[in-house]
């Protein structure tokens, strides 16, 4: 068997697949153009001077000498009785939308990623190969990769903005999430269970032996401070995306709250809305996990599930919250778009007049900017997925809940393949010997990038992911409720 083998397989098919299947069964689409969202059309001109009473014509006012008509903007009251009528979103209304192909590729290649998981997961469970690379690994890290990419240029469209205050707001929380990085990376493993002390120093003892192997000194490959202000400056930056998603969420979340009806899809909103609180509070040691491993039931202390067990129920929580927030998404996305009608409503409350197109461009634009919004929605949620997803496989996590069926298969037979520990093959060819060269150095480097640095380095950035969205998110909450002029 290859290095990689029956997952080569599966990806090359899975590439066929976004190739040839998913443009045509998108679910990216289907989450916008099921039907059940609605948007609101813009008035024509033909029907703003009917309620307004004026008639199209020309007078002689209206002409210069040279012969050219005077190019004045059409106004007309700001308190005209002006009903918007609304349409179901389909197909072909998505070709105008601005970031549309951006994010139909975030969502489609998101559930790609995650089907080649599932099956790669279903597939180490059975065979239980040792000599082949994790290629699922490969998948969460490219869906990484272009949620991060999408954050970062909706950013940067931001800081492009020269009369707004959008480049002060992230500059700022910029900072602040820098500042607060910095006293969380100060706190004790006693209160914040990440485990980045432990992995660091499992880093730099390998490091050193490696190096210590090739002979050369070294006093480890950074420091500790290094360690951590690399650390802030990546807190930073993803705390400065996750700005205006988290802000534009509190927003959301008030809408949905007054548009549902029922108390079970108002429950499910709170929840929703509470869930990066939930799962920071997953990695606060004095209140969730001391409570359980050993819980106050009078002189005896009989832990409610071992540590193992404990690690998977924590894995599996972030997953269900993620799957709500997306069960969840059409009920903002809505609110979103009666966003159109809300400033219309108030529009009317206010004196004066307003032009013809500066109130088409008031409507349209709320639709034209849904998929920025659908984005700033998905890609923090895609983010908590795969971070989630590669802190299992990479850290040697299990999915059974129960200690026996936990797999006790090291990672470094998950991860990189281990035949390097093995009798090498006949040097019967070059390419023979190049792959024992490969493999050898993967065997080096899985020696030095072990689970416990894994572990430390992917449940902070999961717990910093969510603490970023529960703060800005909170934040929204407090300027839309108290701040915003009603």
């Amino acid at each position: 068997m290859g290095v990689i083998g029956v997952q080569l397989v599966l990806t090359m098919v899975m590439a066929s697949v976004i190739q040839k299947i998913i443009p045509h069964y998108s679910l990216a689409r289907w989450l916008l153009c099921s039907g059940s969202l609605r948007w609101y059309q813009h008035p024509t001109e033909e029907e703003l001077r009917i309620l307004a009473g004026k008639q199209r014509g020309k007078s002689k006012k209206d002409r210069k000498y040279n012969g050219h008509v005077e190019s004045k903007p059409l106004t007309i009251p700001k308190d005209i009785d002006l009903h918007l009528e609304t349409k179901s979103v389909t197909e072909r209304d998505t070709i105008a939308l601005h970031y549309f192909p951006e994010y139909q590729w975030l969502v489609d290649f998101t559930v790609a990623a995650t089907v080649v998981y599932v099956v790669t997961e279903a597939y180490y469970s059975i065979v239980k190969p040792s000599q082949e690379m994790n290629i699922s690994v490969v998948w969460c890290l490219l869906v990484l990769a272009f949620a991060v990419k999408v954050l970062f240029s909706l950013t940067t469209h931001y800081f492009k903005v020269e009369d707004g205050g959008e480049r002060s707001v992230c500059v700022t929380f910029g900072f602040f999430f820098f500042v607060k990085a910095m006293a969380i990376l100060i706190v004790t493993e006693n209160y914040l269970e990440f485990g980045l002390e432990s992995g660091f120093s499992n880093f730099s003892e390998s490091a050193m032996q490696f190096l210590e192997k090739q002979g050369l000194e070294s006093q480890g490959p950074v420091s500790k401070l290094t360690f951590k202000l690399f650390l802030a400056v990546l807190c930073s930056l993803i705390g400065a995306f996750l700005t205006f998603p988290g802000l534009r969420l509190a927003q959301m979340h008030l809408d949905a709250l007054n548009l549902a009806t029922e108390k079970i899809t108002q429950t499910l909103l709170h929840i929703n809305f509470l869930a990066p609180l939930f799962m920071v509070l997953l990695w606060v040691k004095p209140i969730t996990k001391d409570y359980i491993m050993n819980p106050p039931l009078g002189k005896e202390s009989i832990p409610l599930m071992s540590e193992d067990t404990f690690d998977t129920v924590r894995l599996w929580i972030v997953i269900l919250l993620c799957a709500l927030r997306l069960g969840m998404i059409r009920h903002h996305l809505q609110a979103y778009l009666n966003l159109a009608q809300k400033s219309v409503d108030q529009m009317k409350k206010e004196a004066g007049r307003i032009s013809m197109v500066d109130l088409q461009k008031m409507v349209a634009r709320v639709f034209y900017y849904l998929c920025v919004i659908a984005l700033q929605y998905v890609a923090p949620l895609v983010m908590l997925l795969h971070t989630t997803l590669l802190l299992k496989t990479l850290g040697n996590y299990s999915w059974g809940i129960y200690p026996q069926l936990n797999s006790d298969t090291p990672v470094e037979n998950s991860l990189l393949p281990s035949s390097v520990y093995s009798e090498s093959p006949p040097a019967d060819g070059k390419m023979k010997v190049t792959v024992v060269q490969i493999t050898m150095a993967l065997g080096s480097l899985k020696n030095i990038f072990t689970p416990l640095l894994f572990r430390g380095l992917l449940s902070f950035l999961t717990w910093w992911i969510a603490a970023c969205l529960f703060s800005t998110s909170l934040f929204g909450l407090f300027y839309h409720q108290y701040l915003t002029v009603a």
